[in-house]
Parts: structure tokens; sequence; C-alpha cells
């Protein structure tokens, strides 16, 4: 009995022996699981804040480059670097939020980059201040000079005006002196008489014509002497019209001449030499038809001026 109780005490202990060993190594296991996963946490933590820092860099970069583009943009230099640095921090930023695995040493090289970038473009913008400085110092100077030349241009412009006023008195009494000779000069036609021609060349001179007695009809008149007219060649427009109205021409759309603005058809012209020596001008229409019974109106023009009118009438 007493063995068997030895025995038994034997196995209890070595059992606690066993257990004791086996709590001994499950312990061991699990402290070093949880340094494993305290490690693993701290990396991870480590790798959140490298991407934080990154992150917060580029927007940090983002914004300094922004505020340079407007101050640039307001002291008038040229942004084009700029925005070229600004699209690729953009595709940088973007690449950092997408990506799964992430150097971030590449990006804190990047960064030193960027802000390299932007010490060399606040150099540049010190110079474009001095530069616009000096622009503003000169604009002022400017704004002074011409602030004085306002001053004596207003000065100038008044006597300018008043010499206008007085340019233009004369210019309009010279114009109103030139309305005088220009009328004193011009032609007159005197003694304006109309001929009937028959078929057989036969000429006629009457108050009335019978239409089968008419074939053409020829206008006469004096230029009596004018010392203001020039002795020049001179066109004379001759206007025959019928009872109607209607002016009697060989080219209805293309025998136009203009008087005092107006455009109006013409029956004859022709050009005459003026001798200042009471001549005689002869003007004959050939109608291609026969004239029609009623009253005819002659009217002749030269220089922009009516000078003379006849009429005849047939029967």
């Amino acid at each position: 009995m007493q063995e068997n109780q030895q025995n038994k005490n034997t196995i209890a202990l070595v059992g606690l022996i066993i257990m004791a060993l086996a709590a001994g190594a499950f312990g061991f296991l699990y402290f070093d699981q949880k340094n494993v996963a305290n490690e693993r946490e701290a990396i991870a933590m480590e790798k959140a804040k490298e991407l934080v820092y990154a992150e917060t860099k580029l927007d940090s970069v983002a914004a300094e480059l922004d505020a340079k583009i407007g101050e640039v943009k307001a002291l008038g230099g040229s942004v084009d670097d700029l925005l070229k640095v600004k699209a690729h921090l953009k595709k940088d930023k973007d690449g950092l939020l997408k990506g799964n695995k992430v150097e971030i040493g590449k990006y804190v090289s990047k960064i030193k980059e960027y802000e390299t970038f932007l010490v060399q473009k606040d150099e540049d913008i010190v110079k474009l201040r001095g530069k616009n400085e000096v622009l503003i110092s000169t604009n002022q100077t400017l704004n002074t000079e011409n602030a004085t030349l306002k001053t004596d241009r207003e000065v100038l412009t008044k006597d300018k005006q008043v010499l206008a006023d007085s340019v233009s008195t004369i210019v309009n009494q010279n114009k109103e002196l030139a309305k005088k000779v220009s009328i004193g000069a011009a032609l007159r036609a005197q003694n304006v008489r109309v001929l009937a021609i028959n078929k057989r060349g036969k000429e006629k001179e009457e108050d009335k014509y019978k239409a089968n007695q008419v074939e053409k009809i020829k206008v006469v008149f004096s230029l009596p002497q004018n010392e203001l007219t020039k002795q020049e060649d001179k066109e004379i427009v001759m206007r025959l019209m019928d009872s109607q109205g209607d002016v009697m021409t060989y080219d209805v759309i293309n025998s136009k001449f203009m008087i005092k603005g107006q455009e109006l058809s013409y029956t004859l012209k022709d050009r005459v030499n003026f001798t200042n020596n009471n001549q005689f001008v002869e003007m004959v229409y050939d109608n291609t038809e026969r004239f029609k019974p009623g009253s005819y109106n002659v009217e002749l023009y030269a220089e922009g001026f009516k000078i003379g009118t006849g009429n005849f009438v047939i029967q």
C-alpha cells in the first residue's frame, strides 16, 4: 500500500512538472507573439507618420506655389515654370494617396527638390520686385511729366481752338467767296433755240412742229463772254424731256451724270472749247423713233450748273 501511494505521488509530481513546463512554454510563446505584434504596430505607426508628413509637406509646397504664382502674376512675370512644377506636384501627390507601396524616401527627396525650387523662385521674385520698383519710380516720373505736358497741352489746345475758330471763319468766308466766284464763272447759254430737221436734212425753226416732219432736233445757243470763266474744254450736257417728263436718251442705263449730289439721265454730252468770244454751240439729237405729239423741254448743264433751257411742241 505504501509503495502504491509513493507511485501515485511520483506520477502527480511528474504531472505537475509537465504542466509547469507547458505553462512556461505557452507563456514564452504568448510574450514572443505579443512582442512581434508590438513591433509590427510600431512599424505601421511609423509608416503612417511618414505618409502624413509627406502629404503635409506636399500640401505646404502646393500652397507656397499658389502664393508665388499669384505674386509673379501681380508683378507681371512669367508663371510657366511655376505651373509646370505645380502639375508635377499634383501628380506626385495623387501617387502618394493612391499607392499601396509607397517609397517614402523617394518622396522626401522630391520634397527637397520642390523646396529648393521655391527658394530659387524667391530669389527671382526679389529681382522682379526690384524691376517693378524701378518701373513704378519711372512711371511716377512720367506721370509728373505727363501732368506738366497735359497742362501745356490744355493751353495749346485753347490757343489752337482760337486759331481754329479764326481759320474756320476765314475758310467759310473763302468758301462763300469761292461759291460766288464759281457762280460768277459759270457758263451761260443764251438765245436757246430748237430747230427741227426733216428727212431731207432741211432745217426749220418754229414754235410748233408736225410729228411727220421732224427727224432730228437741233439745239442752238450762244456762250457769252465771261472774264471769270477759264478758256478750256467745257463739257455740256443736254436733257430732252417729253410731255411725261421722261428723258429721251440713247442709253437709259449708262447715260447718267451727277448734279448737286443727284444722279440724272441725259440725252447728249458734248465737249466744247470755250473761247470767250460769244461763240455758238449746236447739239443734234437723232431720234430713233418718231416724235410723239406733246410739249418738250430742253435743259442744258455745265460744271455743276444749269446754264439754259428751251422748249418746243410737236403736233
